[in-house]
């Protein structure tokens, strides 16, 4: 789903009526919805009492949630029903503008717009204000973008530390009690049998490709020869040819050709420094504006392929080294390995059913009204950046390992699945459909 939306924006402001979010969680639409289109059929809440309490005291509350789903804003309508509250939550404006019914539904709900591709006074104001006021908790994802990688944490913004102090400030001036902020860690378990949701969802792929579908193989070997298809693809669409190299070097290669071509048509200095998602941020706060005032056709179908080539940089980047890569792996490693690969060719994964959503509080962390310290990095972002980084690496343990003995087989007799680098094809489509390959 791209985030990049040809319209001026307009900012959305929260509904703040009860109405309309009581009946939202009595008549259970978000449980039909979450089941339906995202898979999620069970639910588990654990330290709910630390929000319970916070609630109880009359805090201004500030959730900050790891961010890996699609589905994370609506999970955690689930612990705010046992909680008996509604929240508020900041949203992309791109998921406003998708339709008009889904506007309709995130407001409803509690949420209001973002615009991530310049600056947004207002909707910081509003996020402020609901902070202030306390009158629900907010939510705001600091990782800020959905990365489909739940055992590995992005890097987190400090808008969140910004917006959090600002109300703590306001606050204290006011005499009105505390600002806490709660990490909230999701972890998401499969449920269901990964061999045959993995099988299926490999086959897809592979007819995708043109290739007949090879379930006798291992199902590591299968996604492994996929990703380096995928890449593959990419590399002769952008290098004209694929390289010699091990596979990661190549993604992160790729990455850096995508970001340096387009800072250079856009005539932004390249700047290291920023890494590859802040390049990635100014990339498209930079296209936007142009894509807007463009009135000719072809730039814009040159602005289009500039930001077809950002956002497959972000994507790419996005794939964590140690997913596929590591023994053991897990299943929700493999399941969202293959989701980003479906992802990517077809628009759109399979529904990853049955999955179980695992929501944990963290403990409250007061927010201090006080700046903070220069030349270092904000201690409160550090706090929830270690808080949701221990509970999610503590989750990932609880996912099922996936043993498959029989790669190491596989990898043996096909060494360009090996870590020493794989052989170059130069049509992966063509070489897949060879029946030395499988067929």
């Amino acid at each position: 789903m791209t985030v990049i939306v040809e319209k001026p924006y307009r900012f959305v402001p929260p509904h703040r009526g009860n109405l309309w979010p009581m009946l939202i969680q009595r008549l259970r639409i978000v449980d039909y919805y979450l089941a339906k289109h995202d898979g999620v059929v069970d639910f588990e809440c654990r330290h709910l009492e630390r929000f319970q309490k916070s609630l109880a005291d009359g805090d201004a509350i500030l959730l900050t949630p790891n961010h890996c789903r699609y589905a994370d804003p609506l999970v955690l309508g689930r612990p705010a029903r046992i909680a008996r509250t509604h929240v508020f939550a900041m949203a992309s404006w791109h998921l406003f503008a998708d339709s008009r019914f889904q506007s309709f539904a995130i407001q409803k709900m509690g949420g209001f717009s973002l615009f991530r591709e310049g600056p947004d006074r207002q909707s910081l104001e509003t996020a402020i204000e609901i902070l202030t006021d306390a009158v629900r908790p907010l939510i705001l994802f600091p990782e800020g973008t959905t990365n489909r990688t739940n055992d590995v944490l992005q890097p987190l913004l400090d808008g969140v530390t910004f917006i959090a102090r600002t109300a703590a400030k306001r606050r204290a001036k006011a005499r009105s009690g505390r600002v806490v902020v709660h990490p909230v860690a999701i972890k998401y378990l499969f449920l269901g049998d990964i061999n045959r949701w993995g099988d299926l969802a490999a086959s897809r792929i592979e007819r995708r490709l043109g290739w007949r579908p090879m379930s006798d193989r291992p199902l590591l070997a299968r996604i492994r020869r996929l990703a380096e298809a995928m890449l593959s693809i990419h590399e002769i669409r952008y290098f004209g040819k694929t390289t010699e190299q091990p596979i990661l070097p190549r993604r992160d290669s790729l990455v850096r050709h995508l970001l340096d071509t387009a800072e250079a048509e856009l005539g932004l200095a390249r700047d290291e420094g920023l890494g590859t998602l802040g390049r990635v941020r100014r990339l498209r706060s930079t296209l936007l504006p142009r894509l807007l005032d463009c009135q000719n056709p072809d730039s814009k179908r040159q602005f289009y392929h500039l930001i077809d080539a950002v956002e497959l940089s972000q994507r790419l980047h996005s794939y964590p080294d140690q997913y596929l890569f590591q023994t053991p792996t897990t299943d929700t490693q493999i399941l969202e390995t293959l989701e980003r690969l479906q992802e990517g060719l077809l628009g759109k994964p399979d529904n990853p059913s049955p999955l179980k959503a695992v929501i944990e509080f963290g403990e409250a962390i007061e927010v201090s009204p006080d700046r903070p310290p220069r030349g270092r990095r904000d201690p409160l972002l550090v706090e929830i950046e270690t808080g949701l980084t221990e509970m999610l690496g503590n989750l990932a343990t609880e996912a099922n390992r996936f043993d498959d003995s029989a790669i190491f087989d596989s990898l043996a007799a096909e060494p360009r699945f090996l870590t020493s680098g794989p052989t170059p094809i130069a049509d992966p489509v063509a070489a897949a459909q060879n029946p030395a390959d499988g067929k």
